[in-house]
């Protein structure tokens, strides 16, 4: 077969450094965290949420808001902590630097580091509030900086602000997007310049949801829930999407990129599904919550990065822990919810690695398109996973290598003198050993990309006699 002598007594090496940086093990994945949400008056309190999230293996948490009994609730639990300043406190805290160094000695330093505050998240979704505070979003992201230097917490906490995807002008093709050009030089461009000085990142809220229910005519579901799908192929540059979810975290990749920020690490700081919704709010359903977000936890947890940016590891907060029932608009506000007020689950899904590990894959639900709360790995017809040429060889060979080696792959028919030795290339071998991994995995949603050297196809592949096996 296509694996060098010299490849295969370095075999160890590259184990080694898999365990460590490949997007094919869990270990390697970004982080799930959760918002915690509270425009309700059924919820537990602070101490029993804690509780809560400690039991679910959840140390991530996001606020909206410095409560002082939830931030003392959360103290000594060594959950890592994403606290708000809200919209309303913009403009004194971008005129006042007093001000600004006073809310960050009541609603910081009076609880870091026994409550592990490691982000602030300045306003949130500035651009689309209608009190036109997007003038002092830069500045008061700066006075809330100055005053966490001044206290030695610059380095333990960084500052952002969570950007809605209506920020964008152009979204799609992926490979177009771009800020609104208003907004790019009185804001986006010093905001970047601002998390790039500070070694910061670009909180942003996701919601294929959205796109999903204004266009379920032209979007595929399955696309929208991570399912396997043929997928999108981007006109711009060629890379072939299977989420609607990594197409959108591109088009802010594509927008950043255009403006020479590159080296701003992205984190969404609000994603999810609405369990229920209105009869007109297409897609809003237990089955589809679940099956989205158990596809992103997996995707997440197994580090799968973007089409765009293979090797990026994304860190996720999942909308929201609990429904919330005084959130005003449709139905779909106050269903977003892992969980009821009663801390009962409203559907089933893991929410760690060990937890996806455990859990493997379920089979979706006939007629649901669905994954009845696991994990859905069936779609519409079957599909197998391919080599993608334009990989190149050396990340081809390292990928085959891995999946013949550690991934445990059956690649006994692509050895000399069996069935599919030939035809004798690389991205043949590859094809046969990247599909035996795949199917062995019940075609799980990130175990066909292998770094952006595989992609899932609909039709059966051949190469030359030999037909790529199916596990059913």
């Amino acid at each position: 077969m296509s694996m060098s002598t010299l490849t295969r007594l370095m075999l160890c090496f590259f184990f080694s450094f898999f365990l460590f940086s490949s997007p094919f093990t869990a270990e390697a994945g970004g982080s799930i965290g959760v918002n915690y949400g509270r425009v309700a008056n059924d919820l537990p309190s602070a101490v029993k949420v804690v509780q809560l999230l400690k039991s679910q293996g959840l140390d991530r948490v996001k606020l909206y808001d410095t409560d002082p009994a939830v931030l003392r609730a959360l103290s000594g639990s060594g959950i890592k902590v994403v606290v708000a300043l809200p919209n309303e406190l913009l403009s004194a805290v971008a005129r006042r630097p007093s001000e600004a160094y006073t809310w960050v000695q009541k609603n910081i330093a009076a609880y870091h580091p026994a409550t592990q505050i490691h982000a602030i998240a300045v306003g949130n979704e500035v651009f689309v509030d209608t009190h036109n505070t997007t003038t002092f979003l830069v500045p008061a992201m700066t006075n809330i900086h100055a005053a966490l230097v001044r206290l030695k917490l610059d380095d333990a906490i960084k500052i952002s602000s969570p950007i809605a995807l209506s920020c964008l002008q152009s979204s799609y093709p992926s490979s177009a997007g771009a800020f609104k050009s208003n907004l790019v030089e009185p804001v986006i461009k010093p905001m970047l310049q601002f998390l790039r000085q500070t070694g910061s990142f670009l909180m942003a809220n996701v919601y294929p949801f959205f796109a999903y229910e204004a266009n379920a005519d032209v979007i595929p579901l399955d696309y929208a829930l991570f399912r396997p799908n043929a997928g999108v192929v981007d006109a711009g540059n060629g890379l072939r999407y299977f989420s609607l979810f990594d197409a959108q975290l591109d088009a802010v990749y594509a927008a950043m990129s255009a403006l020479k920020y590159d080296d701003v690490k992205l984190v969404v700081t609000e994603t999810g599904w609405p369990s229920k919704g209105d009869e007109n709010e297409k897609g809003a359903s237990a089955t589809n919550a679940a099956a989205y977000n158990g596809n992103l936890v997996r995707r997440v947890l197994t580090g799968s990065g973007t089409p765009l940016r293979p090797q990026a590891e994304v860190d996720v907060y999942l909308f929201a822990l609990f429904n919330e029932n005084k959130k005003p608009g449709p139905s779909s506000e106050r269903n977003y919810g892992l969980f009821y007020p009663n801390e009962e689950k409203v559907y089933d899904i893991p929410l760690t690695a060990e937890g996806v590990k455990k859990r493997g894959v379920a089979p979706a639900e006939k007629g649901s398109g669905g994954g009845g709360g696991g994990v859905s790995t069936s779609g519409a017809g079957r599909t197998w996973c391919v080599a993608n040429g334009k990989a190149g060889e050396q990340r081809l060979q390292e990928a085959l290598d891995y999946a013949c080696g550690e991934g445990g792959a059956d690649c006994r028919q692509i050895q000399r003198g069996a069935t599919c030795y030939d035809p004798n290339t690389l991205q043949a071998h590859a094809s046969f050993a990247f599909n035996s991994y795949y199917q062995k995995k019940a075609r799980a949603i990130g175990t066909c990309d292998f770094g952006g050297a595989a992609h899932v196809v609909t039709q059966l592949p051949k190469f030359g006699k030999c037909a790529l096996p199916t596990a059913g």
